[in-house]
């Protein structure tokens, strides 16, 4: 029928990564869908709950208040001394700086104004409560 079979000896020595870049778009869409629930806050702050609440941008000034009361900067235990200090410097190298305050439902309304009142006295104009958005 005009066609030639061949029976060529030679191994195959071509890669097919067809199957490699597969599993690697795969795993690299797991880890994009499970990294946000690794990425949750580690301070167990209860926020309140309100129905007209805005999705907040990250800010370099992240401040909470937990229920016992304990001020968290960032990530680490700090006093009013660090904060206003933090807030100065932040303020001075950026003067659109945002605070973002979450303050547990049950800290004392004075703990909350007095952390809005230092961020405020030192330099930030710009600040936001944290919420839950209520379903």
């Amino acid at each position: 029928m005009g066609g030639k079979l061949s029976f060529d000896d030679e191994a195959i020595s071509d890669i097919n990564v067809v199957p490699l870049v597969d599993i690697v778009l795969v795993v690299l869409i797991i880890f994009m869908v499970t990294a946000p629930m690794f990425m949750k806050p580690s301070i167990n702050v209860n926020l309140p709950k309100a129905a007209s609440g805005e999705a907040s941008t990250p800010s370099q000034l992240s401040i909470s208040i937990t229920k016992a009361g304990e001020i968290v900067l960032n990530g680490t235990k700090a006093d009013e001394d660090a904060i206003k200090a933090k807030a100065q410097e932040l303020a001075m190298n950026n003067p659109e700086i945002q605070a973002i305050i979450a303050a547990d439902q049950g800290v004392e309304y004075g703990k909350v104004v007095r952390v809005i009142d230092l961020v405020k006295g030192s330099g930030v104009k710009k600040f936001a409560i944290s919420i839950e958005k209520a379903q």
